[in-house]
């Protein structure tokens, strides 16, 4: 198996993710994981796509490079990019990630501020008189 290269974005953050056979080191801009997210819930979204397909992660390695937002969205960038490397390596996996709404892409963005107002939505205040 050679390197699988994926991507997957979430809000401004982008990483890009390689896939290779190996002994289980997941590496996130040259630290481990554990390090890199310190919080056992966005551990959890890294990893979530290997206990969706019931894949060892002792058998692979994976390097990330992630870049922009915060650290939630920098996670799920993270996760979508691993279940993308999954679906590339066994197709048969991309039912099961999909159910578990990991195949999917969350466009949600923050809306521009428009010229005129306070924020991108709130007005200043209307005076009748």
């Amino acid at each position: 198996m050679e390197i699988i290269n994926t991507s997957g974005r979430r809000k401004t953050a982008v990483a890009r993710v390689y896939f290779m056979k190996g002994k289980g080191n997941i590496t996130i801009n040259g630290r481990d994981y554990k390090k890199y997210f310190p919080s056992p819930i966005l551990q959890y979204k890294v990893t979530q796509a290997f206990t969706i397909s019931k894949v060892e992660v002792k058998g692979f390695d994976v390097k990330v490079n992630v870049d922009g937002g915060g650290i939630n969205g920098q996670a799920e960038a993270i996760r979508l990019g691993i279940a993308k490397a999954f679906v590339e390596m066994d197709p048969e996996t991309k039912k099961e990630l999909r159910a578990h709404g990991l195949m999917t892409r969350d466009p949600r963005m923050v809306e521009r501020k428009k010229f005129g107002r306070k924020k991108a939505r709130k007005r200043f205040q209307f005076s009748k008189r």
